[in-house]
């Protein structure tokens, strides 16, 4: 596969590569370890792919709703179904918005029939379940737990992930800022700027910001302060390319 969007890429290396003096032919995507990665990295394909997947898992949710109770039907949701949504979801965050958009469609879809009443029961014995983070949500808490892992942790297989410390330049000096703001990579390409660095350099200096003393805390606090302070945005997060 030739990652290009140039058309004329793939033509001028058509029929030169080859293995064991068979010529390779060119594919428009292939599929390592369970995410179909396209020519043009834009995972189009892939999302089409687990949208599919996850949306007939719903309608075999709903063939059995009705033998189930609210906290069932949730537990069922999270284990059989919000798994294809956000498999190796830090990989194709880079992905349109009118992509995440369709998997956020098939999460309002499956809450609708786990917040159904369920006939039998009483009025009186109903109780709300408890709304679900965005995928949105859980998309950039993980993406914190993991810049903080390959950050501060220096974890060494996410090595590949640190960021420079951001670094003021003043009228007669340049220094390092206080905290850990990192430095934002900077593209005029929207898509690049939808990356995981792209976007998790810009999310992690707001929540740095924030929140105090994250160089002491582990994962799980991160985690957890992480959830948190998303909650505190609970509209979409907009992020300001400067």
């Amino acid at each position: 596969m030739v990652v290009s969007r140039s058309p004329a890429a793939g033509p001028a290396v058509e029929g030169r590569l080859r293995f064991g003096g068979v010529p390779l032919p060119l594919q428009e995507a292939v599929k390592v370890l369970g995410v179909e990665v396209d020519r043009e990295l834009r995972f189009d394909g892939h999302i089409k792919h687990i949208a599919k997947k996850a949306s007939r898992r719903v309608s075999a949710l709903r063939s059995v709703a009705s033998f189930l109770d609210r906290g069932g039907k949730l537990l069922l949701y999270k284990a059989q179904i919000r798994p294809y949504l956000e498999y190796a979801t830090l990989s194709w965050m880079s992905c349109a918005a009118s992509y995440t958009r369709r998997l956020d469609s098939i999460q309002r879809r499956a809450l609708r029939l786990v917040d159904a009443a369920d006939p039998p029961d009483p009025p009186a014995q109903f109780e709300p379940v408890s709304p679900l983070d965005s995928l949105e949500h859980r998309r950039d808490v993980a993406a914190l737990v993991v810049f903080h892992k390959a950050q501060l942790q220096e974890v060494p297989h996410l090595a590949g992930l640190r960021q420079p410390l951001r670094i003021a330049t003043r009228s007669t000096r340049t220094v390092l800022t206080s905290g850990d703001a990192v430095e934002v990579p900077r593209s005029r390409a929207s898509q690049h700027q939808r990356i995981f660095v792209g976007r998790v350099s810009r999310i992690w200096n707001i929540f740095t910001a924030a929140v105090p003393h994250i160089q002491e805390m582990n994962t799980q606090s991160v985690k957890l302060a992480a959830n948190r302070w998303r909650l505190s945005k609970p509209t979409p997060l907009t992020l300001v390319i400067l």
